[in-house]
């Protein structure tokens, strides 16, 4: 854990049940000039399936590609996370590192190499040296098992905590349990999901509708959280279900209890997705965007994002500004659909501005109360139809200049 915890971060750490048919190990392959493990390796159970969504980034790691083509085996035996090195824009020898991972890890558990999944994470355009990988990667093959918060801060870079949540759902009686750990703390505004997160279920799931829900999970989750607007080259969620549970199998919304799983998988990757902006880079504040009244919901996204993107607003927020006006030009330069005159702005709840002008004897008081704590409220109504949208962002402090200026050093 970092000393300069996040002053967004939980007062402690849940507490994780045990996955059936997932087992976590961790090593050093010293990545980076750091006394820290930096290598994950999850075993998972013959016949898990597997899911993903992974970054629309048009530059995308040799990891994030080949992890494209695995999905559609929909099957996992084992996951490798290195952190330190992104392995991004790193040509024939980013590929051969890759390849070196997955011919010892599908070795090691004598499955075929599109069973093995690959994510890495750090400095861009330094390829992943292959003498500490394979290192690393053995030493983690012998190493005792870990547990989930050691698994959740190996995979950290930037992260000031190790980020983990677990929900439950019920089906056929049967109680199963869903975990997730995740790594992110900036170049955060997700085409896909955040950085990189790993989602296991004990829960029996037909791959196909595994896919199905969580790419609706993460549109609602990862797809509408951003700390400085940037998508990341390697952002990955995978998800793993190891059918260790004697709970009936799920393959489609027909099923029993689809819904509940629906509902928990949906939960965790919100609660997740909300880790990640709390531990934004130099973060103070947590803040909420709620635009409602707009044409569409997707227009209400993009209005949404067009505030929480702005660094204008975010350093207001910082500096505990109640500047609405802001807010109007972050939704006029969105380029969508809207009314000056139609709008109506809140801050904590209280309404600031309506119909294009500020509120008559307007007190700012109470506005500059809820500005002094950590969770911030904004409120735009569009006024134009029945779209709305909901967004999570930080704000901007100097301390994200601090950590980014010299990252590589």
């Amino acid at each position: 854990m970092s000393d300069n915890l996040s002053p967004l971060a939980p007062a402690q750490s849940p507490i994780l049940p045990d996955i059936a048919g997932v087992t976590c190990r961790i090593a050093r392959a010293r990545y980076k000039d750091w006394d820290r493990c930096d290598l994950t390796f999850v075993e998972l159970a013959a016949g898990s399936a597997v899911a993903g969504v992974l970054t629309n980034s048009k530059c995308p790691s040799p990891e994030v590609e080949y992890c494209r083509e695995a999905l559609k085996g929909g099957k996992a035996r084992g996951l490798v996370v290195n952190a330190g090195n992104a392995n991004a824009f790193t040509g024939a020898r980013g590929k051969e590192a890759v390849q070196m991972i997955l011919s010892l890890a599908s070795d090691h558990l004598n499955c075929a190499e599109n069973e093995i999944f690959v994510s890495s994470t750090g400095v861009i355009g330094v390829p992943l040296p292959k003498d500490k990988a394979e290192a690393g990667l053995k030493a983690a093959f012998t190493a005792e098992p870990c547990n989930w918060e050691e698994a959740a801060a190996t995979i950290m870079t930037t992260d000031t905590f190790p980020k983990m949540a677990t929900t439950s759902a019920v089906i056929g009686g049967q109680t199963i349990h869903l975990n997730g750990i995740i790594k992110g703390s900036g170049m955060i505004a997700p085409d896909m999901a955040t950085m990189l997160g790993y989602i296991f279920t004990d829960a029996t799931v037909d791959a196909g509708f595994l896919q199905q829900m969580l790419s609706a999970a993460t549109a609602k989750s990862f797809n509408c959280i951003t700390v400085d607007s940037d998508t990341s080259t390697s952002d990955t969620v995978l998800a793993f279900a190891t059918g260790q549970n004697t709970a009936p199998a799920l393959t489609s919304f027909d099923d029993d209890g689809a819904d509940a799983f629906q509902a928990a998988l949906s939960d965790l990757c919100m609660q997740l997705a909300h880790l990640v902006v709390r531990d934004g880079e130099g973060a103070s504040k947590f803040i909420e965007i709620a635009v409602t009244g707009a044409d569409n919901d997707n227009s209400a996204k993009r209005i949404a994002l067009s505030i929480a993107n702005s660094p204008l607003v975010k350093t207001a927020i910082a500096g505990e500004d109640a500047n609405w006006g802001r807010v109007v030009m972050a939704v006029g330069k969105a380029g969508e659909p809207a009314d000056r005159d139609q709008l109506a702005i809140s801050f904590g709840g209280v309404t600031v501005a309506r119909e294009g002008l500020v509120v008559p004897d307007y007190d700012e008081a109470p506005v500059a109360a809820h500005l002094k704590g950590n969770d911030i409220d904004i409120a735009v109504d569009i006024g134009l139809g029945s779209g709305k949208a909901k967004v999570w962002t930080c704000d901007l402090t100097h301390g994200y200049i601090d950590i980014n200026a010299d990252y590589r050093s």
